[in-house]
């Protein structure tokens, strides 16, 4: 069991300018982890909310500090911007008689499969998982392509358990796209999973237009925004659609990020 007190951690997450639920899911981890006593000191940072990446590291009193990316991908934001941000030269940084540990993203825990699954039986219970086609629905993006890998990766464990009829990628920005998923679903029931850290704009706004589960975007902050997981389930284009909030608002998060501290302890251990 992990217990730190000399050390600190830092929550990095990418933030909002425009929707304060993007930064809720890291805050709601780092008040867990602070409630377990694991860690001397707990704090968050974003890209574009305060405190910033730059910032966070002039508030921290410990010498020993581990960033643990609260990001699903390993991609533009947790092999560029942190690291240029926080002035990182590598998995291990030691400057100023302070050692910063770099970890790998969130998104990289071998837990993920057991969160989405947890998420997938939460939103549909008592669902036949053999009659139901699974989403698991990314971003996708051209600036990074490890972008995707993530999820691809998920949707291959998923499978190989054989629990589920079928399990499918779909992205927002990039073939297979999640608006055509009427087209590749073989089966009567469902189930999407947004495969993002929080529950912002595109679980809010996006993803139900391209589902075709709401005719335009409500806004974000507006409470019909934050209904739309509450109405399912959906029957639409000949199948009965569950949509679950975004799994990084998932509760065991808070463990998947202690987890990768344990992973990077483990890796370095020498």
């Amino acid at each position: 069991m992990l217990h730190k007190p000399d050390s600190a951690l830092v929550i990095a997450g990418h933030g909002s300018t425009v929707n304060t639920d993007s930064s809720a899911p890291t805050f709601d981890h780092a008040e867990e982890i602070v409630r377990r006593g694991v860690f001397g000191e707990v704090h968050c940072c974003f890209w574009k909310e305060e405190p910033s990446f730059q910032q966070i590291l002039h508030a921290i009193d410990r010498d020993d500090i581990y960033v643990v990316p609260n990001f699903i991908s390993e991609g533009y934001f947790t092999r560029t911007v942190i690291p240029r941000e926080l002035e990182l030269e590598g998995a291990i940084t030691k400057r100023s008689g302070r050692v910063i540990k770099y970890c790998d993203p969130v998104g990289n825990h071998e837990r993920m499969t057991e969160l989405l699954l947890r998420r997938a039986a939460e939103v549909a219970p008592g669902l036949n998982p053999r009659e139901t086609t699974l989403f698991i629905v990314g971003h996708g993006t051209d600036l990074n392509e490890n972008s995707a890998v993530a999820a691809k990766r998920e949707v291959e464990r998923i499978a190989a358990l054989g629990q589920f009829g079928q399990v499918l990628n779909a992205y927002m920005e990039e073939e297979p796209l999640i608006s055509k998923w009427h087209e590749a679903a073989a089966h009567p029931n469902v189930i999407v999973v947004p495969f993002f850290i929080s529950d912002g704009l595109h679980s809010y706004e996006d993803i139900p237009v391209l589902l075709g589960i709401a005719d335009e975007s409500p806004g974000a902050a507006s409470t019909n925004a934050k209904n739309i997981f509450q109405r399912n389930p959906y029957h639409l284009r000949g199948h009965t659609l569950y949509y679950a909030s975004a799994i990084g608002t998932e509760p065991l998060f808070a463990e998947v990020i202690l987890g990768q501290v344990a992973a990077f302890d483990a890796q370095h251990a020498a």
